[in-house]
């Protein structure tokens, strides 16, 4: 499940993984409705964006973290706030998450989700 509140960020990370094949991607560019379309979809993982207006990526993290049929999928946050030489520097995690720097390079995006979802 990809949520950022850029609909041609999440677009863009659709068409990508779709045309691999090994992945169905929900998009969803309302922050305030992505848990419940979480709880609705099932997601084996969850593409946030940090910064959103009304509800940043941390707070729905948190909201996603105390659903009990969300807390164990894994998050990977996409954020513009730190470059990719921080991102590098922190060995890719920052606050326990895998992060990733924007302007998204969709290779790196694939090769995340595979170490994530242990394929």
């Amino acid at each position: 499940m990809a949520v950022d509140d850029q609909a041609s960020n999440t677009r863009l990370v659709k068409l990508y993984l779709e045309r691999t094949n090994d992945y169905v991607v929900r998009e969803e560019n309302d922050p305030k409705a992505a848990l419940a379309a979480a709880e609705e979809f099932q997601p084996h993982l969850i593409l946030l964006d940090v910064m959103m207006p009304g509800m940043d990526g941390g707070d729905l993290a948190a909201s996603f973290r105390a659903n009990p049929k969300l807390k164990a999928v894994p998050i990977v946050f996409l954020t513009a706030a730190i470059t990719k030489e921080e991102v590098a520097a922190s060995g890719g995690r920052l606050g326990g998450y895998p992060f990733l720097a924007k302007p998204i390079v969709l290779a790196e995006v694939a090769e995340c989700l595979k170490e994530q979802l242990g394929g």
